[in-house]
């Protein structure tokens, strides 16, 4: 979502406080609601500045802190004005104050549910730091881990401006760990296209396919191949990734020979790093290849000819 600049929203299910049942009626109306709207409303930023949504501040209850910025902005009385009218006569029935502020409902129960909330957010983030896989998250993503597990990272909280910074395209882009799969990516096209090449060269130098590679335009489709693996393997052909996905540093899976259980540890490609592939023994794996599709057409083909 940081690459692609799309803002993300949620609707409530189930229940909104204690006494207002709403199932995923509310769920099925977003979509009618975003369909008719602009393409500047939809920005998160346009629908703060103009009041259609309201940030939630954290406070204290019997002195303990509540975290409600937990919760991120909410709608307005201004936006069931300003955007639900497209759908209801009276939208002010539909969505009252006591769906749009649920403490208004039962105040124990809301902080009750904020807290549930800040508690679960804690207990998972603390499983990917146990884990170890918070090592495999984006920059912003780990900080913001850090923040539900610990409540701060490198000793700012989730409301300092350094710490909203890093969740820009631009310091997602800057980092090390987009780089990294940048570099990933490359290398795997460039690995695939070898393969495209070398698979081409073979079907053109069997002389039982000779009439097949001049039908299909086999030399032809050879020399474009050469020319994007050419592309690929130049230093700039990082640049043109700069904006994908790139790719996830992910190993191919292995046997063991023994057990005969798939391991499908990370293959870290970048320097540094070793993968739990490369670290098992090659003769303690035992690696399966199924034939190409040319293998099989080409021992089928010869088959045929023998009979």
């Amino acid at each position: 979502m940081i690459l692609t600049g799309h803002a993300g929203f949620s609707s409530s299910a189930g229940y909104i406080g204690p006494y207002v049942r709403v199932d995923h009626d509310i769920s099925l109306l977003i979509p009618e609601i975003w369909s008719r709207l602009a393409p500047e409303e939809r920005e998160p930023a346009w629908l703060i500045e103009k009041g259609y949504l309201e940030r939630l501040e954290d406070f204290e209850h019997a002195g303990k802190p509540v975290l409600a910025s937990r919760l991120g902005y909410r709608i307005t009385q201004r936006f069931v004005h300003g955007f639900l009218g497209k759908i209801f006569d009276n939208p002010d029935a539909v969505f009252t104050d006591e769906i749009l502020k649920p403490e208004i409902q039962d105040f124990e129960v809301y902080v009750d549910g904020i807290n549930n909330i800040t508690e679960a957010q804690q207990r998972v983030a603390l499983q990917y730091l146990e884990d170890g896989s918070i090592e495999d998250a984006c920059p912003p993503l780990q900080a913001l881990l850090l923040v539900m597990a610990t409540g701060t990272y490198a000793g700012i909280d989730a409301h300092h401006p350094e710490f909203r910074a890093m969740f820009t395209r631009e310091h997602l882009l800057a980092s090390d760990w987009y780089r990294e799969r940048l570099e990933i990516k490359q290398r795997r096209d460039v690995a695939l296209w070898r393969r495209h090449t070398a698979s081409l060269q073979k079907f053109l130098d069997d002389e039982i396919f000779a009439d097949e590679a001049e039908r299909l335009g086999i030399r032809d489709r050879l020399q474009r191949a050469r020319s994007r693996l050419q592309e690929m393997e130049d230093p700039g052909y990082l640049q043109q990734l700069v904006g994908t996905l790139g790719a996830d540093p992910l190993g191919p899976p292995c046997c063991s020979q023994d057990q005969r259980v798939v391991d499908l540890g990370k293959a870290r490609l970048a320097p540094g790093f070793t993968s739990n592939v490369m670290q098992s023994s090659q003769s303690d794996a035992v690696n399966y290849r199924m034939p190409t599709l040319l293998e099989r057409f080409a021992s089928h083909f010869k088959r045929a000819r023998v009979h």
